[in-house]
């Protein structure tokens, strides 16, 4: 009929005599997987994609799986990367076999920067620890970057200063401060990748006891010792998912005095 719009099949008699179609049912498989991409996208920050977005030639995405070497000690150095979501162990292994892990990064920080002062080789590994999104830029895109564009380089120099004030933090931490103090320390660092405004106690993932003692620089029967102690005190918790809650304003009191 003249002005009739032609209704697919399968729908009712009586809607196609009205010109009027059912409401249409979305699975919930569906209706699952857009709570998911809605969830992603509201957790991935956009501050790294703002801040890199006039660099193009030469600024690749990756999308890499927990537990995948970024790149491993004696590779190349030959790009920079900035952690979008996820976290970042970097990791050292000395000529005799002993492994220590320099840093564990989170979103808005990088890694890999010696390549922008001549570093020909890579001097330490980074390894992702749960599923991450990082850019990749080449040493040649991010100096023409620096170079010409004087916004993205104060940024990047601010971050680099706050990189450098945290490794004297660390230095002086290694050097004057004992073993219980120095894990309670790393715990705060730890916790802080993962808070939220909205999170009166932060979450880390549980990392293994022998991960901690290398990052704190003592054995891991001190650091058994320590955690059951901060667990009995109260100030940390562990989840049943394996997650550990740091109680930041009572860790901070230990930080803060003997």
């Amino acid at each position: 009929m003249p002005g009739k719009t032609a209704l697919p099949n399968g729908v009712p008699e009586v809607a196609r005599r009205e010109g009027v179609l059912p409401a249409i049912h979305v699975p919930p498989v569906v209706e699952e997987s857009k709570k998911k991409i809605t969830k992603l996208k509201a957790e991935i920050d956009p501050h790294v994609e703002s801040l890199l977005k006039s660099i193009v030639p030469g600024k690749h995405v990756l999308h890499i799986q927990k537990k995948t070497p970024v790149f491993s000690q004696g590779d190349p150095a030959d790009a920079i990367f900035f952690i979008q979501s996820g976290k970042v162990k970097l990791t050292v292994v000395s000529s005799q076999g002993k492994e220590a892990v320099l840093a564990m990064l989170g979103p808005r920080e990088f890694f890999g920067e010696g390549c922008l002062v001549g570093q020909v080789f890579r001097v330490s590994t980074a390894m992702t620890t749960e599923s991450s999104t990082v850019f990749r830029v080449e040493k040649q895109a991010m100096l023409l970057g620096l170079h010409g564009q004087p916004e993205l380089a104060e940024k990047f120099t601010a971050a680099l200063l706050a990189r450098n004030i945290g490794l004297e933090e660390d230095l002086c931490d290694q050097l004057f401060n004992h073993s219980e103090k120095r894990l309670a320390r790393i715990l705060l660092k730890l916790s802080r990748l993962s808070q939220h405004a909205d999170m009166p106690h932060a979450k880390m993932p549980r990392l293994s006891h022998e991960t901690l003692a290398e990052m704190v620089g003592t054995t891991r029967s001190r650091i058994t010792f320590f955690m059951n102690k901060f667990r009995k005190l109260g100030l940390i918790d562990y989840a049943g998912t394996g997650d550990i809650t740091v109680r930041e304003e009572l860790v901070i009191d230990i930080v803060l005095h003997d």
